[in-house]
This record gives structure tokens, C-alpha cells and sequence, in this order.
């Protein structure tokens, strides 16, 4: 098995760690020639996943040029994703892009899948997501994730060729509920760190874990998902992985936020744009989603952390849904 690996950030690296263990042949691009450098020489992709050995069969490259035929994974943040499609589309045209960003394109609404579609409209597209930590899956620890796929004979085939003995992928064709559950929950994992940093207790995270997630159903199932794939791992899954654990970047930015810290500026936080794109999109739907509107409104520095905790107290009481 060879596959092509577009972004040696944490989780890309991760999946090719992963890959060239069980005999896989993995191409890693990284858009800094400096990096790739680094990890040909040290063996590590010291500025994301430090302490991890790169297998032989990993190549580090800064030219995306894949074979004929293979399976290209793409690792980029959902921010980055158009310009990095609008960069490459050449190289990618008529391949199977398996997309490994989550979020919600900031300026358009737009899901990864829906970017792909547009800028590379004759590759094949999947989706891989999920509760995962990157560090886990490059230790070999057990990790189970989904893979979206319309096409449900390509996705059999991805199905077989990307799982491993520790990394388990489940299959679903729902691609836009399993792309809405992982971007979707890094707005309530922000909202969770916030209420942990801030010390306001975990019978609080609860309830909003819960309430989020009723949230992340309302809309997903408004754009035409099945909340059955709300209830797997790309939504409840994710949900509670990434709220629970000052391992997920969206949780620990969060808690930050809530005990007045600053959060490292050079770390990729998903949920930041998210929660400003899924805001715009619920208001013009008319969909009620309180926390990522409170949430939007706290990094906008429209609302204190106070203010928003009181606004959501103050809300009228209702039956729950």
C-alpha cells in the first residue's frame, strides 16, 4: 500500500506513522522545505509530534507529486484548505482525496467536502474523522474513526486500504453529518475549556456537553444529515474526547480563555472559525444554537465570560429536546 499525505501537522504525521508500520510506503508533504529537511535528517517531525521515530517507508517531500492511482490524504486546516486545493488542483485532479480537516469554512459556510467539490470537482472525495488524539494513534494506541464516503464501494475500498491493527475506521456514506459532528463539537470542547478554566465545575461541562450536542443535532440534521451519525464516533465520540482532555487544542484553548491566559498563537484552533461561521450559518436558518452563539460572541470580545454564562442562565425554561 502506498498513499500520499498532504500537511505533516500532528495528525497527518500520525497517519503516516501509522501506515508505514504496517509496511506501507508514505509520502509526507510539508509546504516548509525546512521542515521536510528536519525530518529527513532527525527521523522526527520535531515541531509537531516530537518523540515519534518516522519509519523508514515515510519519505518527506516538498513537491506534491503522487504516483498514478494513489490515495491522497489531506491534512491541512479547514482555513488553509482552499488555497492549498487552488494551489495543487492540478496535481490532484481525478484522484481520491480522503479530507482529514474539521471545521467550517470561515468567508463561505462551506464544509472541506463542499471546498474540495468546488476547486477539484473530479476527484473522488471521503472524509476521515473522529475521536482521536494525535500522539495515540502514532504510539500504535487503539483508535477508532469514521470514514464518510458517498461512494460506498469507494468507501469499502479506503475502508481496507487506511485501517490498521490499532486504527479502526468505521464506515458511513452520511459524509455531511460525519463533517458537521467533528467540526461542529471543537465549538463546544471551546465552550467546555472555558467553563473548566474558569472553575464554574464539571456539573457544568456536563450540561453543556449535552446541551451542545442537542445543538450540534439541530443543525446537522437541518442541512440534511442523519442523526444517527451524530450519535457515532465523528459526533458524540469526538464530543467527548475533545471535552474532556487538555490534550484536544480546542479544550485547552478554551481553558486558557477561562483563567485568563494566554494560548499559544501558533497552534491551530478549528473552533475559533468555526463557531463564527456556524453562528452565521444557524442565524440564517433561523436554528437555535445558544452556546456557539455565546461562544462566537466571547472571541469576538463581544461578551465577557460572565455575560455569556448569565445570558445561557437566563434563558426561558423549556422541555428538554
Amino acid at each position: 500500500m502506498s498513499v500520499t499525505i498532504a500537511g505533516a501537522g500532528a495528525f497527518g504525521t500520525a497517519l503516516a506513522v501509522s501506515l508505514a508500520a504496517e509496511g506501507g510506503v508514505v509520502r509526507l508533504w510539508a509546504r516548509d522545505a525546512a521542515q521536510v529537511r528536519e525530518m529527513t535528517h532527525s527521523r522526527q517531525n520535531v515541531r509537531a509530534l516530537p518523540g515519534i521515530a518516522l519509519p523508514d517507508t515515510i519519505g518527506p517531500v516538498e513537491t506534491l507529486n503522487p504516483d498514478p492511482g494513489q490515495t491522497v490524504l489531506v491534512s491541512v486546516p479547514t482555513q488553509k484548505l482552499r488555497g492549498f486545493l487552488g494551489q495543487h488542483g492540478a496535481a490532484l485532479s481525478g484522484r481520491v482525496l480522503v479530507l482529514c480537516c474539521k471545521g467550517v469554512e470561515l468567508d463561505t459556510g462551506l464544509r472541506p467536502s463542499q471546498v474540495a467539490a468546488e476547486l477539484v470537482p473530479d476527484a473522488a472525495v471521503a472524509v476521515l474523522t473522529g475521536p482521536s488524539f494525535a500522539s495515540d494513534i502514532a504510539r500504535g494506541l487503539p483508535t477508532a474513526l469514521t470514514l464518510a464516503c458517498a461512494d460506498a464501494g469507494l468507501g469499502r475500498k479506503l475502508q481496507a486500504e487506511l485501517s490498521t491493527q490499532s486504527l479502526r475506521l468505521y464506515r458511513v456514506t452520511d459524509v455531511t453529518g460525519a463533517e458537521l459532528g467533528g467540526a461542529l463539537k471543537n465549538v463546544i470542547a471551546i465552550a467546555c475549556g472555558i467553563v473548566i478554566g474558569a472553575e464554574l465545575g464539571d456539573s457544568a461541562r456536563a450540561a453543556l456537553m449535552t446541551r451542545g450536542y442537542a445543538e450540534m443535532v439541530r443543525l446537522a440534521t437541518a442541512l440534511g444529515a442523519d442523526p444517527g451519525t451524530l450519535a457515532g464516533l465523528s459526533g458524540f465520540g469526538d464530543l467527548a474526547l475533545t471535552c474532556t482532555s487538555l490534550q484536544s487544542r480546542n479544550f485547552s484553548f478554551g481553558h486558557a480563555l477561562g483563567r485568563g491566559e494566554a494560548f499559544d498563537p501558533g497552534k491551530t484552533v478549528e473552533g475559533k472559525a468555526t463557531a463564527r461561521a456556524v453562528t452565521a450559518l444557524a442565524e440564517a436558518r433561523a436554528i437555535d444554537m445558544p452556546i456557539t452563539r455565546m461562544v462566537s460572541a466571547v472571541l469576538e470580545e463581544k461578551l465577557t465570560i460572565d455575560a455569556a454564562v448569565a445570558a445561557l442562565l437566563a434563558r426561558p425554561l423549556k422541555e428538554e429536546d
